[in-house]
């Protein structure tokens, strides 16, 4: 499962599909809006995306992860749309026999998120506001 939603996250929807009886672990990992960026108080996000391209981006994610541990049950779902502090931005869930691939994988997922997948995030704060293009490790 990998997907660009407009409304609300269903994590466990994401957990559900990647819960296999050959699982003995399941890393997530919940991307919320934080109140702050680069010293400034944070209002809200708007997260735009080129939902065609981003899903098949994620696809490569997804291939490139069985490649690299041979797993298959991951979910990967981010939102597009204003979101308010506290809100989930994307959630991720991997499962596998062990839980050190289970880790590796979900934080490899979201790096490659953050880096090729065309979702782009404006932040609104006081007093001005900012378009993001594709994000580093630590947006």
């Amino acid at each position: 499962m990998h997907k660009i939603v407009s409304g609300q996250i269903d994590k466990d929807e994401a957990v559900k599909a990647v819960n296999v009886p050959t699982s003995g672990a399941i890393v997530t990992f919940d991307g919320i809006v934080r109140g702050t960026s680069h010293g400034k108080k944070v209002l809200y996000l708007e997260y735009d995306a080129y939902s065609e391209m981003a899903e098949s981006k994620m696809e490569e994610i997804v291939k490139e992860i069985y490649d690299k541990w041979h797993l298959k049950d991951i979910a990967m779902v981010h939102r597009t749309g204003r979101l308010e502090i506290g809100e989930t931005s994307v959630f991720i869930a991997v499962s596998a026999p062990h839980r050190a691939q289970a880790f590796e994988a979900c934080r490899y997922a979201i790096d490659r998120i953050k880096k090729d997948v065309p979702i782009w995030k404006k932040e609104v704060w006081e007093g001005g506001e900012e378009w993001v293009g594709m994000q580093s490790e630590d947006n």
